[in-house]
C-alpha cells in the first residue's frame, strides 16, 4: 500500500512540476474545439431570429416584417439553454462516476448529430417546424452542458501548477472565436444568398423582401456548427484518461504512470510493478466523503456556494446585454429599422455588429484573462471584473437616455443627440471586464477547488448554477425591460418595469457577484491536491 501512495504521489507531482510542452497544447485544442463549438452554436441563433419571425411569421395586417411571438422566441433561445443546464449536471456526474474520457466523446456526438438535425427541422407549418427546431436544440444544448464539466476538469487535471489557470481558461477563451465564427458565417452565407437572389426591402415590395430560398441560410448555418466538433472527435477519444481520476479515484496507479509516460514523455519509479491488484482497490478513510456529506460542507460548502452564485450572478447580467444592443446599433447606425432592409440584408448587418462586438471586446477579453491569470491570480480578476461591470451598469441606469439620444423626428428608428461613443464604448466595455473577470474565472475556479472524485460534479453544478442565470438574464428581462407604459412595448409583450430600471437590477446583481467572490478562495499556483484537501486526508490517514 505503502508503495502504491508512493508512485501515486509521485505522478501527481510530475504532473503539477512537468514543462509546458506539446501535448498541453494539442490538449487545449482538442478540449477547446468543444468550447468553439458550444459558442458558435449558442450564440447563432442570434443572427437569424430575425430571419426566422420573416420567413414563418409574417402577417401581412400588420404592414411590418415578421417576427417570432414572444413565447416562440423564448422557446427557441431558451431552449437549448435549458438542455445545457440539464447537461452539466448529469455529465458532471458521469465524469466523475464512469470517468471523465469514457463520456467525453459522447457530448461530441451529440453536437454533432444535434446540430445536423436542427438545420433538418421539419414540420407542415411555421409551429411543426419551430417544436422540431427546439427538440433538436434542447439536445444540442444537452451535449454543449456536458463539455462545461468535462473540458475543465481533464484540462485542470492535465496541467502543471504553474500554467494551470492559462491552460483552462485557454480552452473557455475558444468560445470567443466561436462566436466570431458564428457571426462571420451568417455574413457569408448571406451575402451569397443575396448576391444570388438580390431582393428589394421591405417598405418597396414586403413579399420579395424575403426569398423562399432564405430558409436554407439558417439551416446551413447550424449544421455548419457540426464541423468543427466532427473534425476534433478522432483525437479526443485517443486522449488517455487523466491520471488523477486514474490513480486517485480508479485506484490504478501502474495505469496511471504508464499513461503520462507516454504523454509527458518521463519515467516513473518501476515501482508500480510490484503494486499488486488487490491493493489498488479502494481503501475506505475520510477520504471517501461524499457531496451531501457533514465532512464536504465543512471543507468546501462555503467554496461550493460561493462558485455556483458568482456564476449565476455573472451569467444573468452577462445574457442580458442584448436588453440595449438594439438601442445601441440603432444609434450608431449599424442596424436600420427592419422595414428598410431585405431579410438578408438584416442578416448579413446583424452578424456583422456581432462580430465587431465580439472583435473590439469580448475575444481580448477572454485572452487578457489567459495572458494573467497566473501572475495575477484568478481572486484579482473576477473581482475587478465584477467592479467594473457594476460601475458600467450603473452609469447606464442613470444616464442611459443622454448616452442614446431621442428618436430622430425624420426618422424615429434613429437615435439624434447623445453621445454615441461613450455609449458604445460603455457596452463594449462591460463585455470586455465579463470576459477579463468573472466569465472566465467562474470556469476556471471550480475545476481546481474539489476532490477528484467530487471535481466534475462540483463544476457541473457551479455551471448549471450560471445557466439558470442565464435563463433569468436573457428572458426574465427581456420581459421586465418592456416599456412600463402600455402600447411602448414591444409587440406580443406586457408592459415591464422600463430599461433604466432593469439596469439598476443588473447593477445590483454584479455588485451581489462581487461579494460573494470573498467566499472562493485563490487557486493560483497550488497543486489540486493542496486545494482539495487530499494532500491533508492522506496524511490523516497515514498517521
Amino acid at each position: 500500500m505503502a508503495e502504491r501512495e508512493d508512485v501515486g504521489r509521485e505522478v501527481l507531482s510530475a504532473l503539477d512540476k512537468a514543462k509546458t510542452q506539446a501535448y498541453h497544447f494539442k490538449s487545449i485544442i482538442i478540449a477547446g474545439m468543444g468550447f468553439f463549438t458550444d459558442a458558435y452554436d449558442l450564440f447563432s441563433i442570434s443572427t437569424v431570429a430575425k430571419l426566422l419571425g420573416r420567413l414563418y411569421y409574417y402577417d401581412p395586417a400588420l404592414k411590418k416584417p415578421g417576427t417570432l411571438p414572444p413565447n416562440v422566441a423564448a422557446a427557441v433561445n431558451g431552449v437549448a439553454l435549458c438542455g445545457t443546464l440539464a447537461g452539466q449536471l448529469f455529465f458532471g456526474w458521469a465524469g466523475d462516476k464512469f470517468g471523465r474520457k469514457k463520456v467525453y466523446g459522447i457530448t461530441l456526438i451529440l453536437m454533432i448529430f444535434a446540430s445536423i438535425a436542427s438545420g433538418l427541422s421539419f414540420g407542415a407549418s411555421a409551429t411543426g417546424v419551430m417544436t422540431t427546431l427546439c427538440f433538436f436544440r434542447f439536445w444540442l444544448g444537452f451535449g454543449i452542458g456536458g463539455d462545461y464539466p468535462l473540458s475543465a476538469t481533464i484540462m485542470s487535471e492535465y496541467s502543471n501548477t504553474r500554467t494551470r489557470g492559462a491552460f483552462v481558461g485557454a480552452v473557455f477563451a475558444m468560445q470567443g472565436f466561436g462566436i466570431l465564427s458564428a457571426a462571420a458565417v451568417a455574413i457569408i452565407l448571406s451575402s451569397i444568398f443575396d448576391a444570388a437572389f438580390n431582393r428589394p426591402a421591405f417598405n418597396v415590395d414586403p413579399i420579395r423582401s424575403t426569398p423562399p430560398q432564405a430558409d436554407y441560410v439558417w439551416r446551413l448555418l447550424f449544421m455548419f456548427g457540426a464541423l468543427p466538433a466532427a473534425a476534433t472527435y478522432y483525437y479526443r477519444i485517443r486522449m488517455p484518461e487523466t491520471a488523477r481520476y486514474t490513480a486517485l479515484i480508479a485506484k490504478n496507479t501502474e495505469k496511471a504512470a504508464k499513461d503520462m509516460e507516454k504523454v509527458l514523455h518521463v519515467q516513473f519509479t518501476d515501482a508500480e510493478e510490484q503494486v499488486g491488484l488487490a491493493e489498488r482497490k479502494s481503501v475506505p478513510s475520510k477520504a471517501e466523503y461524499g457531496l451531501f456529506s457533514a465532512e464536504f460542507a465543512r471543507r468546501h460548502g462555503s467554496q461550493l456556494v460561493g462558485c455556483a452564485v458568482c456564476w449565476f450572478m455573472l451569467d444573468v447580467a452577462f445574457y442580458s446585454q442584448n436588453l440595449f444592443q438594439k438601442d445601441i446599433f440603432s444609434a450608431v447606425g449599424w442596424i436600420p429599422s427592419a422595414k428598410k432592409m431585405s431579410a438578408l440584408e438584416e442578416v448579413f448587418r446583424i452578424g456583422r455588429a456581432q462580430a465587431l462586438v465580439a472583435l473590439v471586446s469580448t475575444v481580448p477579453g477572454y485572452w487578457v484573462t489567459v495572458a494573467l491569470v497566473d501572475t495575477i491570480g484568478r481572486w484579482i480578476i473576477q473581482l475587478q471584473g465584477f467592479f467594473f461591470m457594476t460601475l458600467c451598469m450603473f452609469v447606464l441606469t442613470f444616464d442611459y437616455y443622454n448616452l442614446r439620444g431621442d428618436p430622430c423626428p425624420t426618422d424615429t428608428s434613429k437615435f439624434c443627440g447623445g453621445n454615441h461613443l461613450a455609449f458604445i464604448a460603455i457596452y463594449a466595455l462591460t463585455f470586455f471586464f465579463a470576459n477579463f473577470g468573472p466569465n472566465a474565472t467562474t470556469f476556471i475556479v471550480p475545476a481546481e477547488l474539489f476532490p477528484a472524485r467530487l471535481r466534475s460534479t462540483c463544476h457541473g453544478i457551479s455551471a448549471a448554477s450560471g445557466k439558470a442565470g442565464a435563463i433569468v438574464g436573457a428572458f426574465g428581462f427581456l420581459y421586465a425591460s418592456q416599456s412600463e407604459h402600455d402600447g411602448k412595448q414591444d409587440h406580443g409583450y406586457p408592459t415591464g418595469i422600463g430599461i433604466k430600471k432593469s439596469l439598476l437590477v443588473l447593477a445590483i446583481t454584479n455588485a451581489i457577484g462581487f461579494f460573494f467572490t470573498f467566499l472562493v478562495p485563490e487557486t493560483n499556483q497550488k497543486s489540486l491536491e493542496e486545494l482539495s484537501g487530499e494532500n491533508e486526508v492522506e496524511a490523516e490517514n497515514r498517521h
